[in-house]
C-alpha cells in the first residue's frame, strides 16, 4: 500500500497533477497542485511522443521534489473519441448448496458480462456495474450474503483503442513514472464533482477541455451513458483567430480576457483596440463580434451533448441538470448558454476539496478550479483503491489487471 498518490491528467493544453498523502486513518491530505503547459497531445491522443514525454517530465520533476513515492503510484486519466461504452449482462448460477452468494459468484458474474467480442486492437478499460439481479429481484447494489439460485449483473463496458492507451502510458513511463491504474476521465471528474443526490436524481457532467469534450450521465445513482467528442474550447480559439485575422496566442488571450458565451449580454457598441493584444494590428473590433464567434462554437459543442442525451432518452429530462467542468467552463456566460441549448438547469462544478485534509489557504484557493475536476477525481479514486473501497459501481477485475501488466512495469 502506497502512502502517496499522484492524480495525473494529461490534456491538450495543460498537464495537471494532484499529489496527496494517505494518512493512517485513510484520510487524504492534499500536498501539491501542479499545472503546466502541455505539448504532443491532441484530443486525448499522443501525436508526438517526445514532446508529450517532455511535458510530463517537467511536471514529474516537480512531484519528485515532494515525494518520489508518488511517481510510483500514478492514477492516470484516459479518454479520447475512440472510447466506446455499451451495456452488457452476465448471468451465473450460485455455486454453493446453501444458495448464499459469495465474492467468487460476484466475480464470475462480472467476468461473464465482459465476455464481449472485441477487435484485437481494442481493450476493456472499465466494467462499471449498474445493478445486480438475484433471481427476479432487481436493483440490488450489493448481493453478498443474499440467498438465490441465479445471479445477474447489468454492466456498462467501456473499451478503447489499445495503441492510444499504450502510447499515453509509455509517455508517463518514459518520464520516470509508474501507472497504478487507468481511469476514464469523465468517471474521474464525476468522482470529485457530483454528489450522491445529483446522481440519484439524474445529472449530466460535461467536461469541456481544450481539445475534447466528455459527457457522463447518471440516474438512480447509476451511470447510464458516457461519450467523448473530438471538439473543445480550442476550436473556439481557432475560430477567433480566423475571424479576427490574428495569431492563435493573441486569439486565446482575447478569448480569456474579453470572451463571452452569450453575445446578447455584451454591449453592441463596446469596441476593442486590437493594438492592446497585437502590436502589428491597426484595427478595432466589436466585443460583441468576438462573443458571437465564441457562442457559435460553444453552442455546437452543447449540440453534440444534447444529441447524445437524446440518444439515451434524457434530453431535458435530468432533474439535477448539467454540471460543467474543464477549462471551457470558465467562459463567462457558459452556464446561461448551457441552459438555453440543453433546456436543463446548469452550474459550474468545483472539486470537492472537503474530502481532503488541507492545511494551506493557498492550496484551498487553487483547488477552486473546474479545470482540476479530473485530476482531483483521480486522486480520490486512488484513495478509494488504497483503502480497498472501490468507488460505487467500479470493479477492476483480474482480467483487466493482466492487461495492465502487459504494458505497465
Amino acid at each position: 500500500m502506497q502512502n502517496y498518490i499522484l492524480g495525473l491528467d494529461i490534456g491538450s493544453q495543460s498537464v495537471k497533477g494532484i499529489v496527496a498523502e494517505r494518512k493512517k486513518n485513510g484520510q487524504l491530505a492534499l500536498i501539491k497542485i501542479l499545472k503546466m503547459p502541455s505539448a504532443g497531445i491532441r484530443r486525448g491522443i499522443v501525436d508526438d511522443l517526445a514532446e508529450a514525454t517532455r511535458s510530463v517530465n517537467q511536471l514529474l520533476a516537480e512531484v519528485k521534489q515532494v515525494s518520489k513515492g508518488a511517481l510510483k503510484n500514478i492514477y492516470l486519466s484516459v479518454g479520447s473519441a475512440d472510447f466506446r461504452s455499451q451495456p452488457s449482462k452476465g448471468i451465473v448460477a450460485v455455486s454453493r448448496a446453501d444458495s448464499e452468494i459469495h465474492h467468487d459468484d460476484v466475480d464470475r458474474a462480472i467476468e461473464a458480462s465482459q465476455a464481449l467480442k472485441l477487435p484485437p486492437n481494442r481493450m476493456i478499460v472499465h466494467s462499471v456495474t449498474k445493478e445486480f439481479i438475484v433471481d427476479d429481484i432487481d436493483g440490488v447494489t450489493d448481493p453478498l450474503g443474499m440467498i438465490g439460485n441465479r445471479l445477474e449483473v447489468n454492466s456498462l463496458i467501456i473499451d478503447a483503442f489499445s495503441p492510444v492507451i499504450k502510447n499515453l502510458t509509455r509517455c508517463v513511463e518514459s518520464a520516470g513514472g509508474s501507472v497504478s491504474s487507468l481511469i476514464f476521465s469523465p468517471l474521474a471528474a464525476s468522482r470529485s464533482i457530483l454528489s450522491k443526490t445529483q446522481k440519484d436524481l439524474g445529472v449530466a457532467l460535461i467536461d469541456i477541455g481544450f481539445g475534447k469534450t466528455s459527457l457522463c450521465v447518471y440516474e438512480e445513482n447509476k451511470i447510464i451513458h458516457t461519450a467523448v467528442f473530438p471538439i473543445g474550447s480550442g476550436s473556439a480559439t481557432n475560430d477567433l483567430a480566423i475571424g479576427l485575422k490574428t495569431s492563435i496566442p493573441v486569439a486565446d488571450s482575447i478569448k480569456l480576457t474579453l470572451g463571452s458565451a452569450m453575445a446578447k449580454e455584451v454591449p453592441a457598441r463596446e469596441m476593442i483596440d486590437m493594438r492592446k493584444f497585437d502590436a502589428a494590428a491597426k484595427n478595432t473590433i466589436s466585443r460583441r463580434f468576438i462573443a458571437e464567434i465564441l457562442e457559435v462554437r460553444l453552442a455546437e459543442i452543447l449540440e453534440f451533448v444534447n444529441n447524445e442525451l437524446k440518444r439515451v432518452g434524457k434530453s431535458s429530462r435530468l432533474p439535477a441538470g448539467a454540471v460543467l467542468v474543464g477549462g471551457g467552463a470558465k467562459m463567462p456566460g457558459i452556464v446561461d448558454l448551457a441552459k438555453q441549448e440543453l433546456r436543463l438547469g446548469a452550474q459550474i462544478g468545483i472539486p470537492n476539496a472537503a474530502e481532503f485534509e488541507i492545511n494551506s489557504s493557498e492550496l484551498m484557493g487553487q483547488a477552486e478550479d473546474p479545470d482540476l475536476a479530473c485530476a482531483f477525481g483521480l486522486a480520490l479514486w486512488g484513495g478509494d483503491r488504497e483503502n480497498s473501497e472501490a468507488a460505487p459501481g467500479f470493479f477492476l477485475t483480474e482480467f483487466i489487471k493482466k492487461i495492465f501488466k502487459s504494458f505497465i512495469p
